[in-house]
């Protein structure tokens, strides 16, 4: 049956009817032949909407109980967020212009272990609507990494787990542009894609646990521009090979570095077809993968490793040991799997833990330990990206949720001779790990008892270098563990 409403036009005599002068005597008042009033906007709280029956809304602790225990219902897990859910947010990548955008990667990391009808898909999300996103990306294979373009914002590449490149234009749609063919791409997942800062802005390079580095124009991607084969023995054997789970590249510097699944950073020569010795050292110091390699903005000879229970600061001119860990007094009693500098104080890292901690760490004040520790969720924190632009820090966790948290000030505010200070402890503990160097070259076995003592030395130059500053920052540090928020994605 038809209930709507039809519409026409008639004609309406109208007639104006005046106010009855008795009605005044029999309210005492004058009565006014306008009636005024005062509008008023008032929503309304659905408090308890949805709720069973059985709960009593007003009871925070019961609903609170009621909440988890639905979450956990394997039907809610099928139905809420089901893209996100099963799979961990592996990659974040930060819009170049437009810092309300964040472009995420997800896939699932354990071998064979991928859910029946998972869904391939990745993100951007506009950081102001967080329950839908602005654009979805359709890869053949899911992303385990993804970066924007600096040169075009519009383009972004991503690595994917079945090992091909791929590229997007955010004005073409959800389907990539090109894929890189598959007989000439990865054998194994792709960790890590970078691109390289160049005039055109189309050249970038991946990494694989296939033990190989391939680099790759994007106007061409049937095959890779270039190829390094990490082998140690420097015969570019691929069964030798070291497996690549991440990468820096700094434009102004003569090498690129890889992490591997060995625990040895590699640094190779970033013009490959000039020399016959692309591989130029190695780095040992991790008993286990490399999950995070990045140089310090400011002092870009100097880099960060996180990996296994650690997090180091290696200098390029020392490859025997890192001149700074934060194990060195103690290994942390969990996984680190991510780690990133602060992009504004040179002093200050950040790394992220299997426990679903964040650490914020300032060589300046704690080299020892965190000056903060967030514990941000309750699964595994797999990836961490801080903003350029202020002081927005994204966690991405192991069920696929992004956390962004907001720093204090003075976290992301370059602090008084900050600069001077963080150089001088990075010359001093180079100088230090170069003396040891060289007096362990020429000592023999006698000589452990010098060098033990010789250690303990340097430990206390540190600590009396850095002890005006850590005066200084002392009172400051109850503002900045108040100081951060979070609030999902």
């Amino acid at each position: 049956m038809d209930h709507s409403c039809d519409f026409s036009e008639s004609d309406v005599e109208h007639e104006d009817i005046p106010p009855d002068p008795a009605l005044q005597e029999i309210c005492g008042s004058e009565v006014s032949t306008m009636t005024s009033f005062e509008k008023v906007s008032q929503g309304i709280n659905h408090v308890e909407g949805g709720w069973a029956k059985m709960i009593n809304a007003d009871d925070t602790e019961v609903t609170a109980r009621y909440k988890k225990k639905y979450l956990k219902d394997e039907h809610c897990q099928h139905t809420v967020m089901e893209t996100a859910i099963k799979r961990t947010a592996t990659s974040l990548s930060w819009h170049p212009l437009d810092y309300h955008k964040l472009a995420v990667a997800y896939s699932c990391l354990e071998f064979q272990r991928a859910p029946k009808n998972m869904s391939f898909d990745s993100y951007i999300w506009n950081i102001e609507i967080c329950n839908k996103p602005e654009m979805t990306l359709k890869p053949i294979s899911p992303l385990v990494c993804l970066e924007y373009n600096h040169k075009d914002t519009h383009i972004l590449i991503g690595g994917s787990y079945n090992g091909q490149i791929g590229y997007w234009d955010t004005r073409s749609g959800s389907q990539p542009v090109q894929m890189s063919a598959t007989e000439h791409s990865h054998k194994d997942p792709v960790y890590k894609v970078i691109w390289l800062q160049t005039k055109i802005g189309t050249e970038t390079f991946s990494a694989s646990t296939d033990g190989q580095v391939l680099f790759w124009d994007i106007r061409n991607m049937n095959e890779p521009t270039k190829r390094l084969v990490l082998d140690p023995s420097k015969k570019g054997n691929r069964e030798n090979a070291l497996g690549a789970v991440s990468m820096e590249f700094e434009n102004s510097m003569a090498k690129f570095l890889v992490g591997t699944e060995q625990g040895l950073v590699v640094s190779c020569n970033r013009k490959l077809e000039t020399t016959d010795d692309p591989i130029v050292c190695m780095y040992s110091g991790h008993h286990g993968p490399i999950y995070a390699l990045q140089r310090n903005p400011f002092f870009p000879k100097n880099f960060l490793t996180v990996a296994d229970w650690t997090a180091r600061i290696w200098s390029e001119d020392i490859k025997e040991s890192s001149i700074i860990s934060n194990c060195f007094y103690r290994y942390h009693m969990t996984y680190l799997l991510d780690g990133c500098w602060s992009p504004v104080r040179p002093s200050v890292f950040f790394t992220v833990k299997m426990d679903g901690t964040l650490d914020v760490w300032d060589i300046l004040f704690k080299p020892k330990d965190p000056i903060l520790n967030l514990k941000v969720c309750d699964e595994a924190l797999y990836s961490i990206r801080v903003r350029d632009k202020d002081s927005l820090v994204c966690c991405g966790s192991q069920l696929g949720t992004v956390r962004l948290l907001k720093m204090s000030p003075d976290l992301c505010t370059l602090q008084k001779n900050e600069k001077a200070l963080v150089s001088e402890i990075l010359e001093g503990q180079y100088r230090e790990r170069h003396q040891m160097k060289h007096s362990s070259s020429v000592e023999d076995e006698g000589g452990k008892d010098d060098m033990e003592e010789l250690l303990a030395y340097t430990e206390r130059e540190f600590f009396e270098t850095v002890e005006a500053e850590k005066k200084k920052i002392k009172d400051e540090e109850k503002e900045r563990r108040s100081g951060m928020f979070c609030f999902q994605v």
